[in-house]
This record gives structure tokens, C-alpha cells and sequence, in this order.
């Protein structure tokens, strides 16, 4: 009999006792009365144990022929694959446009920039000033870096906040007060 295709993850997973106690209860329940599901049962548990009890040497190391070997074969298959030209052609293709972006886009150290004809925009120091102290700003500089936080934090800490007014009852207008 072959066991219920439904149950055979549950099976393997009851072998291996990865089942919570009502999975395993419910599951227990059914190979009772299934022999098909029994049996599978009974073949994954002498497979665990039979994993469970092999040795593995982990001392094992591949010998210099090995690599030789592997080598030789990668070796092997990029000679034949870059010279196939269907392969070939793309990739020196892909590779002349990137060069070509590349150097365009790089600056060249030593040669001046033009100068421009037109306003120049003036350039502001940068300023450092202080976020509002929310949860969200403090997140965002977190993410940049620990001690960009740490810093802010101890700048925040350090200055005076202008005092904040102090309500009280007596203060307040009344709205609904008796004349």
C-alpha cells in the first residue's frame, strides 16, 4: 500500500520529531488505522537513523589532481565558450559600450573644467544644523552612522531649550463659567 500523499511531509517530519505535540497526536492517531502511511513511517525512520549513525570524516581533503582536474575542465569550457563567436560578439560588445559610458562619464584628474558661459551657482558651505527632534529624523541620521547620531544627540542634549510656557487651570480662559 502506498502511503497518503497528503501525509508524507507530516510522516517525514514525525521521523524526525519537528512535529508539535498535536500534529504528532492527530498524525499518531491516523497510522493506526492507514498501513500504507505506517510502513513509510517505519522506512523514513530507519533512514534517519541510519544518517544519524554514519560518520562523516571531516578531516577529508581533495587531493591536487582534483583541482588540477576541475581547473582544466573550467578552462576547458571557457576557451570553448568565448570562442564560439555567438558568445563572443556580445560580450566584446557589451564590454566596448561600457567602457565607452565609463569614460565619458569619468572625470579626468588634471584637466581643467570649461568655464561656463552662463550664472554661476554660488556655493554654500555646508551648515550643520540641528533636526527636529523626532523619531523619524533620528532613524534617518541612525542610518547614515552610528556616531553621526551620537553626535546629534549629544548636541541636542548639550543646548538650552527655550523654557516652554506652564499651563494651569487658574491660566486658561473659562468658557463656561457661571457670571
Amino acid at each position: 500500500m502506498k502511503p497518503c500523499s497528503k501525509r508524507r511531509k507530516f510522516i517525514a517530519w514525525l521521523a524526525l520529531d519537528a512535529l508539535d505535540v498535536q500534529e504528532a497526536t492527530d498524525l499518531r492517531a491516523h497510522l493506526e488505522t492507514c498501513e500504507g502511511c505506517r510502513r513509510y513511517l517505519e522506512e523514513i525512520s530507519n533512514l534517519t537513523q541510519r544518517l544519524i549513525a554514519a560518520e562523516t570524516e571531516p578531516d577529508i581533503q581533495p587531493s591536487n589532481s582534483f583541482h588540477q582536474r576541475v581547473a582544466g575542465r573550467l578552462v576547458a569550457r571557457l576557451r570553448a565558450m568565448f570562442l564560439n563567436w555567438r558568445v563572443a560578439l556580445p560580450v566584446i560588445g557589451a564590454t566596448a559600450v561600457v567602457i565607452a559610458v565609463w569614460s565619458v562619464f569619468e572625470p579626468r584628474p588634471g584637466v581643467p573644467l570649461p568655464a561656463s558661459t552662463g550664472a554661476q551657482a554660488v556655493l554654500t558651505p555646508k551648515v550643520k544644523h540641528d533636526l527636529d527632534p523626532t523619531l523619524s529624523n533620528y532613524q534617518m541620521v541612525a542610518n547614515r552612522s552610528l556616531e553621526e547620531l551620537e553626535e546629534l544627540l549629544t548636541r541636542q542634549g548639550n543646548r538650552n531649550p527655550p523654557p516652554t510656557p506652564l499651563y494651569t487651570a487658574s491660566t486658561l480662559p473659562r468658557a463656561n463659567a457661571p457670571d
